[in-house]
């Protein structure tokens, strides 16, 4: 069982270090000499969103009208991929 566990976490490893070694066009070697950092960072990745996910969750479960709190995030999430995908720039307030 123990053995399983090791193959999983070996394939796990090795598919996030070539999924960010694609992602970032980095040679092979950079990312495995960076996988510690590429697997905390993953991990810390999955973790927000879980986390995030369950508050998510229970403010929806605590409110009156959750249907119309989903229909709103929905909306919200969907203006903002519109928005990014026609690359609607946003001004700074700086600049």
């Amino acid at each position: 069982m123990r053995i399983l566990r090791y193959a999983a976490a070996l394939v796990a490893v090795l598919g996030l270090v070539t999924l960010t070694a694609w992602a970032l066009s980095w040679p092979f070697e950079k990312a495995v000499s960076l996988a510690p950092v590429i697997v905390v960072g993953g991990l810390a990745a999955v973790g927000l969103v879980l986390l995030w996910g369950k508050v998510a969750l229970s403010s929806l479960r605590e409110s009156r009208h959750p249907r119309r709190v989903l229909a709103y995030w929905v909306l919200g999430l969907g203006l903002l991929v519109l928005l990014t995908v026609l690359g609607v720039k946003l001004p700074n307030e700086g600049g």
